[in-house]
């Protein structure tokens, strides 16, 4: 019997183990919509994502249709029909899951991937999505915005709230005009 012990305790070390050295690889931090504006060179909608305890902000250049969806959301708006990401909010909550976070995880030549967390009956379980999308979600159930640190380090357009454009250059509000984003 002692040799079973000896194997389980050996498979719990192995565990905690595995567990340390992926929690150190993959820190995550909490981020919140620090703004929503559009690139005056690309002409393209940018998400700014804000450290919740610091200073970096992440840059996410996301499609219009995207940004058309977070803007309602940011502002409360009132929709005819349920839009795409009520639609999904919906589904989740009708089949008995809920959206714990979301994490954007990685940086592969300039597209950021992130997925959905959620749980159901006790499980934890994952789906890969565009970050945009899972934004949206995000504030349509009210869950944490996560990215992982590397993404942070690795992205060339990150920057932090001091070396960033003047606070007068910065919109107050969470959309610059939700107007650019119409239906």
């Amino acid at each position: 019997m002692k040799g079973g012990y000896d194997l389980i305790v050996a498979k719990w070390v192995l565990t905690v183990i595995r567990t340390g050295l992926s929690e150190e690889i993959n820190m995550e931090i909490e981020m919140k919509i620090r703004g929503l504006m559009m690139d005056p060179a690309a002409n393209t909608p940018i998400i700014i994502l804000k450290d919740v305890n610091g200073e970096a902000m992440l840059p996410i250049w996301v499609g219009a249709f995207e940004a058309n969806a977070i803007a309602v959301e940011i502002e409360k708006l009132a929709t005819q029909r349920p839009m795409t990401h009520d639609l999904v909010k919906n589904i989740i909550w009708e089949l008995g899951a809920s959206v714990r976070r979301i994490i954007i995880t990685d940086l592969i030549d300039n597209t950021f991937f992130a997925v959905i967390e959620m749980t159901r009956d006790g499980q934890v379980f994952t789906v890969d999505s565009r970050p945009s999308d899972a934004i949206a979600l995000a504030l349509r159930v009210d869950c944490p915005i996560y990215v992982n640190d590397e993404v942070i380090k690795n992205s060339s357009a990150s920057i932090t709230e001091d070396s960033a454009i003047d606070d007068d250059d910065w919109p107050e509000d969470i959309v610059d005009d939700a107007s650019d984003y119409k239906m």
